[in-house]
């Protein structure tokens, strides 16, 4: 299983409605490394690492988001994995 990197833009309701700390939680339960930050034009940024099989998973569940989130768009660009992550977390 070759582990892979994806830099991921959510747009939309996405901050103050506690898409982070959700995508946490759904990204630990899939077994994804990396982190979820807002950015200041309003889009959480996402760094994923995993199987493809996990991060199609976690970008089907970007699309949705928690309850509360109305998303736009989410886009997604593919890098090389680092391995650099342990768990996946929130950044400030």
């Amino acid at each position: 299983m070759t582990e892979k990197r994806w830099h991921i833009l959510v747009s939309g309701i996405v901050q103050g409605v506690y898409y982070r700390a959700s995508t946490e939680q759904e990204a630990r339960k899939i077994g994804i490394t990396g982190y979820a930050r807002n950015l200041p034009d309003g889009r959480v940024e996402i760094i994923a690492e995993g199987t493809d099989r996990q991060l199609l998973q976690l970008k089907e569940w970007c699309h949705q988001g928690p309850p509360a989130a109305s998303v736009d768009a989410v886009e997604v660009s593919e890098q090389s994995a680092t391995g650099e992550f342990s768990e996946f977390g929130v950044r400030y």
